[in-house]
């Protein structure tokens, strides 16, 4: 035993390091493919995530731009930070209602994101669920 032990410490080798969690980084689109969305570290927090629109649809620009806002370049997903239970929590912004509500985002699956805002708590929940496009 200790000669192995010798050998593998003499040759470099170590146990193989612990895979790292999955993460929500990529390119992903919405079930409607009206809106596509990169998730990414935030820029003025590194251990956070953002979620960026990249593209919409004509539809999906002027609902915004009725209100008063533009959509490309809004970011929809802020400063999410992972938690033990594997969900992504941070703050929703919805462009149709120009307001921001807490939320989760949950990797379920390589290719899908299931994201959840509510109004307070748990009550008025609504859920929408993108696609990922690429990482």
């Amino acid at each position: 035993m200790k000669l192995l032990l010798a050998l593998l410490i003499a040759t470099g080798a170590a146990a193989p390091a612990p895979a790292a969690a999955p993460s929500p980084n990529g390119t992903w689109r919405n079930a409607a493919n009206s809106v596509h969305v990169r998730v990414a570290p935030c820029p003025r927090a590194r251990a956070t995530l953002c979620g960026t629109v990249i593209w919409a649809n004509a539809k999906a620009k002027a609902d915004v731009a009725a209100r008063g806002g533009a959509l490309v370049g809004e970011q929809l997903f802020r400063d999410f930070v992972r938690e033990d239970d594997g969900l992504w929590y941070g703050q929703v912004y919805v462009p149709d209602l120009a307001r921001t509500f807490s939320g989760t985002l949950d990797l379920d699956g390589p290719d899908r994101l299931v994201g959840e805002g509510c109004l307070l708590g748990s009550f008025g929940c609504r859920q929408q669920v993108w696609t990922r496009l690429k990482k």
